[in-house]
């Protein structure tokens, strides 16, 4: 799918948020809102801009590969709020905006007079996103808080990686992203609010409080019985099979027959149907208590098929089976390309752009990724000169001081 405009479209068309947040976990929630059809217009230090512009993967050009995606969607201006004429702009911005997001430490937005009370004194249907690492109230709201000690915190490290080793990370800033997706949806729920009363409120997402909401049942685990979750790998705990599996041509394929009858079908297509009435495997307590000698047999089957072969048989028995996805075989599958799950935009150094599209998909209003990440402050004359009316020599002479 190939896609290239900045006509605004999706659900959000009518919403214009100003996002004041830098690096992930506010700005990602910008990119949400922005996907689904918000005028979000980023604010940025002049000179240096967000850092994630120099964050990810680089190009030859010294070019962020993560920046056209976390910045997708959204407008750059450049402003200063660490000065007076910084701060005055960014509140005639927030005047006719429908929401902010910042997620700086708690105290910095009310040291730059852009504190919640006051910025809806004059704009009463306001809604302030602040995204931090431990909320906004509490003894430890003051302190810094990264992705990394949220995710520490909120138990998700812990329980990461193998057995045999330190706690693990999981390979993407999972604790940002995830209180970037909470902080959307207390977004949406506040505008659903506005909607009916006219009044905005405070959306406080905290970091390792999205984190502690995966948690399922792991606190009256603890209290109600005294189990203490570990790390466990690939496996779930008392839960077979679902592990990884081998091959005859030395790939890892993902099996998970679990339930009661899904395992009857799998014992049927390893040509073993007197497994799934074996007593030491033929409940989901049994085979949970023989874990491991099931993975061995179940293992001694896959390893003497190809993994097309074994796929093959998986799926028509109607077993969840699958490969473990990189990249490439994400653009080589052709699920992914009839569901649209990777967009193509045109990048003015890097030329035809691909990434994730926009999820969920909506039948009425869906999404659409309109534009890569902009150059720092391309926006600036757009944004100051049609919606606060400044005019070029104004502008100029903001640029000259540093202001902008």
């Amino acid at each position: 799918m190939t896609v290239d405009t900045t006509k605004p479209t999706g659900p959000l068309a009518d919403l214009r948020v100003i996002e004041m947040g830098q690096l992930l976990a506010g700005p990602f929630c910008g990119q949400l809102l922005g996907d689904l059809g918000a005028e979000v217009i980023k604010l940025e230090s002049p000179g240096t801009g967000d850092p994630m512009r120099q964050w990810g993967r680089e190009q030859a050009q010294g070019r962020s590969l993560w920046w056209p995606v976390v910045a997708r969607n959204k407008k750059s201006v450049t402003c200063n709020l660490r000065e007076a004429e910084g701060q005055r702009l960014a509140r005639e911005l927030i005047e006719g905006a429908d929401i902010v997001i910042e997620n700086f430490r708690p105290g910095t937005m009310e040291r730059w007079g852009l504190d919640f009370e006051r910025l809806r004194a004059t704009n009463p249907g306001l809604i302030m996103v602040r995204v931090t690492g431990y909320g906004q109230t509490g003894p430890y709201a003051p302190r810094a808080g990264y992705g990394s000690i949220g995710e520490a915190m909120g138990g998700i490290r812990y329980i990461t990686g193998d057995p045999g080793h330190p706690p693990a990370r999981t390979g993407i800033s999972l604790g940002d992203s995830l209180a970037a997706v909470f902080a959307t949806i207390g977004t949406l729920a506040a505008v659903h609010h506005r909607h009916r009363t006219g009044r905005g409120q405070l959306v406080d997402a905290a970091i390792y409080e999205a984190v502690l909401a995966m948690m399922e049942s792991l606190l009256p685990e603890w209290a109600i019985t005294g189990y203490q979750r570990e790390r466990t790998g690939p496996v779930l705990p008392n839960v077979a099979p679902s592990n990884v599996y081998p091959t005859a041509d030395d790939d890892m394929i993902l099996i998970a027959a679990n339930q009661d009858t899904v395992f009857g079908r799998l014992t049927k297509a390893m040509g073993r149907p007197e497994l799934a009435t074996d007593e030491r495997y033929a409940t989901h307590t049994a085979r949970g208590a023989r874990m491991a000698e099931l993975d061995a047999l179940i293992a001694e089957w896959t390893a003497g098929l190809s993994t097309e072969a074994l796929l093959e048989q998986l799926h028509a028995a109607g077993v969840p089976g699958g490969r473990i996805y990189t990249a490439r075989d994400m653009f080589a599958d052709p699920h992914f390309a009839a569901r649209e799950a990777i967009v193509r935009l045109t990048h003015p150094e890097f030329g035809e752009l691909p990434m994730h599209n926009v999820f969920p998909k909506l039948s009425e209003t869906p999404g659409a990724v309109r534009h890569v990440g902009p150059e720092l402050g391309g926006h600036n004359a757009e944004v100051y000169g049609d919606l606060l009316g400044l005019t070029p020599e104004q502008q100029s002479e903001l640029a000259a001081r540093g202001i902008i």
